[in-house]
């Protein structure tokens, strides 16, 4: 579809008008087959996903990750076997360790992206799911799974996934490590995750809810001013309710409100924050009564130096290119679109894609620090000690994803004139 805002369809021809979430683009699609995808015709986003038995199939899969979740939390997740002395460890141990040692600010973040917020998210999902197949839906469903679009991005299983391997090969070149249940569990677990993200449709949940009287039914689009829900996806009239949203009953608003200042202030935030994140150490390897402080940039010459240069590369890239590179992508996107510019729009929207969802991956090294911290506590003869730049890291990886949520990358097509 090339026009800008195609015309307001009836509500009898069966179509509906769908805003682009990244470029604005309105266009009027039909009922689409179990199976199929529709894309924005401008810039390639997804706009509408429907899978074949998408609610059965989820439930089947939420109730699955519950069970091994539970597992990862319980067993046994990595022991250690060093000069005789045995150490071991489970999903928490890593997050209570950073406490004791003083910097609750990381454990509070490992306890959430690790165990807290996959928890609710299976938890929520389960809610939801089962209660829609009981002959009286609990009332409050609908509330529920609007939440569950703020904890997605936090839950980081296969993130931290990255963090045990790298841990792993960090520690078996002095130790003997053993892995537990619980890790083979948190490896199921994180396809599973995926498996979910795969199969659930959020608008055929939205649209089971309306069926079952939860939600009310979008109203008819006749025309007049039409706002996108970013809960829920519905493009539907301005209303009795004024903004908010007819179906779900979220704030909505034409664009996010103060998105170029508000990612300003957290990319300048960021910035400041990088440069003690990179120049002070973020862990203390001390054998045997000797040791040395390690920067993020030391952990991957430590690294190179063993012969490991697959695993320094992956460090690298994760732990000090990509969260430059974020940085960079957002001043860019920012500067474009305070400019008005309207060189390369789709690639700039992909661009945006890719920096929003690629952030999360740089707490590989907060993961493998909680790893080693709570597992290597062997008093004289191995103890890792974490640094004051971890936490200086972990901040700019959290700022710069707030960052990349607060930009609203159809401003960059409002700009450059493309929409009306």
């Amino acid at each position: 579809m090339t026009a800008d805002m195609p015309p307001p369809v009836p509500a009898t021809s069966g179509r509906r008008i769908f805003e682009c979430p990244e470029c604005g683009l309105r266009q009027a699609l039909g009922t689409l087959a179990p199976g199929s995808t529709a894309k924005c015709g401008r810039c390639g986003a997804t706009l509408l996903s429907i899978p074949e038995n998408s609610l059965q199939r989820s439930l089947a899969l939420v109730l699955t990750g519950l069970i091994l979740l539970a597992i990862a939390i319980t067993a046994p997740f990595m022991s250690l076997t060093i000069e005789g002395r045995f150490q071991e460890a489970n999903l928490i141990t890593g997050a209570l360790a950073l406490w004791d040692q003083g910097l609750w600010e990381l454990a509070i973040v490992v306890l959430l992206t690790t165990v807290v917020a996959p928890l609710l998210t299976l938890g929520a999902l389960c809610y939801v799911l089962v209660g829609l197949r009981l002959p009286r839906p609990p009332s409050d469903v609908p509330v529920v799974f609007r939440w569950l679009e703020f904890l997605h991005p936090w839950s980081m299983i296969e993130v931290y996934l990255l963090g045990v391997f790298v841990a792993y090969v960090k520690l078996i070149a002095f130790a003997t490590v053993d892995v537990g249940v619980a890790c083979y569990a948190l490896g199921f677990l994180m396809l599973i995750m995926v498996a979910i993200d795969f199969e659930l449709s959020p608008e055929l949940v939205w649209r089971e809810m309306e069926r079952r009287g939860l939600a009310k039914p979008p109203p008819a689009q006749r025309g007049g001013a039409l706002l996108l829900c970013e809960t829920c996806g519905l493009t539907a009239p301005v209303g009795e309710r004024g903004s908010a949203c007819p179906r779900c009953g979220a704030a909505r608003h034409l664009r996010k409100p103060n998105s170029v200042t508000r990612t300003w202030a957290l990319v300048i935030t960021a910035m400041i924050l990088y440069v003690p994140a990179n120049l002070y150490p973020v862990m203390t390897v001390v054998m045997f009564g000797q040791g040395e402080p390690n920067t993020i940039l030391g952990g991957v010459k430590e690294l190179l130096g063993s012969g490991m240069w697959p695993l320094a590369l992956l460090v690298f890239f994760a732990s000090i290119t990509v969260p430059a590179l974020k940085i960079l992508g957002l001043i860019l996107l920012l500067l474009t679109t305070q400019q008005g510019s309207r060189w390369r729009l789709r690639d700039r929207t992909v661009l945006y894609r890719i920096v929003e969802s690629v952030g999360r991956w740089s707490m590989i090294d907060i993961f493998m620090l909680s790893i080693l911290a709570g597992l290597v506590q062997l008093g004289a003869i191995a103890t890792i000690e974490p640094g004051v730049g971890a936490i200086s890291f972990c901040a700019v990886v959290i700022i710069t994803m707030f960052a990349a949520a607060s930009f609203d990358p159809r401003l960059m097509w409002d700009s450059a004139g493309a929409n009306r």
